[in-house]
């Protein structure tokens, strides 16, 4: 695969057209907003665009590409709509991937009446070029040669892609986030603690360890010698305690109105910008300390 179709060139599309230029690839990208293009550009600059084209119209990008990758809004209606003309336009054996958060593969491919089978999630977490993970779901009529062709191009790529054996709404990763966010919410709800404590709580926290190695190798270690089978010995009891504990929440306006301002109190005047260009600096530094490390999975 040389030349990648990139349709919907916002925050995430913009990445991912970063991680294709770097690694060599042809890119092909298209967005019917007005001022697209000059955004997308503006968005790669320090990254040389020499492999770069910006066209009007998602069939031609899908009709030049070896690999689709849609971002468009997750809109059922709308991702009908595209995928209709980008089934249409590419090649039977090209795969279209969609980077949706949360819409079943199963409901996209609704719209490619030629060739469902060669639908597939691949969702990625922003910012794409940066962050490895990518969740490739298969709906129900994908091809398995399909899911499997995903998976190698997005390692060729430098991505770090898990298999889903069956879709389900929001995924993997989704999911567990809104497990804690559920929790979080809930305990700013009831006033135990502030939305810079819970923050604080897992960024120098178990965040710290998460980064590092996942939740089920962390529980082995905490473990010792007995590793995971203690842990589950001796403290699957109350944490199941605790599972019975956890809070239900309803996003009412109120609790959203105290989330946005307790934010607005933990940046204290600091930018999106600043914050994000941070983010991205330690997010380079830690993969590249990962990399170094042979022993971490």
């Amino acid at each position: 695969m040389s030349t990648v179709a990139i349709v919907g060139t916002g925050v995430i599309g913009a990445s991912w057209a970063r991680l294709f230029l770097a690694h060599g690839l042809d890119v092909v990208a298209t967005d019917p907003a007005p001022g697209a293009e000059e955004r997308l550009r503006s968005a790669l600059e320090g990254t040389p665009t020499d492999r770069l084209r910006f066209v009007a119209d998602a069939g031609v990008a899908a009709a030049a590409a070896d690999f689709v990758q849609e971002n468009g809004p997750e809109r059922e209606d709308v991702k009908h709509a595209l995928f209709a003309v980008l089934d249409e336009a590419a090649r039977p054996d090209v795969i279209l991937a969609s980077s949706s958060s949360g819409l079943l593969p199963s409901v996209i491919a609704r719209g490619c009446p030629r060739h469902p089978e060669r639908v597939v999630v691949g969702h990625p977490f922003n910012p794409p070029h940066l962050i490895p993970l990518v969740e490739v779901v298969p709906g129900r009529e994908t091809a398995p040669e399909v899911v499997d062709r995903a998976v190698a191009f997005y390692t060729s790529v430098g991505k770090r892609p898990i298999r889903l054996t069956r879709e389900l709404p929001g995924h993997v990763a989704n999911r567990l986030q809104a497990a804690l966010w559920q929790e979080a919410y809930s305990l700013v709800e009831r006033g135990i603690a502030t939305v810079a404590d819970i923050d604080a709580a897992i960024a120098y926290g178990p965040g710290l360890r998460w980064a590092v190695l996942g939740p089920f190798l962390n529980q082995h270690l905490s473990g010792g010698a007995g590793g995971l089978a203690h842990v589950l010995e001796h403290l699957g009891p109350p944490t199941e305690q605790w599972w019975r504990d956890l809070g239900r929440v309803h996003l009412t306006p109120d609790l959203a109105e105290t989330l946005v301002a307790g934010v607005d109190a933990e940046l204290a005047g600091t930018s999106p910008e600043r914050l994000v260009a941070a983010r991205d600096a330690v997010l380079d530094r830690l993969l590249a300390a990962k990399a170094a490390q042979p022993d971490l999975p």
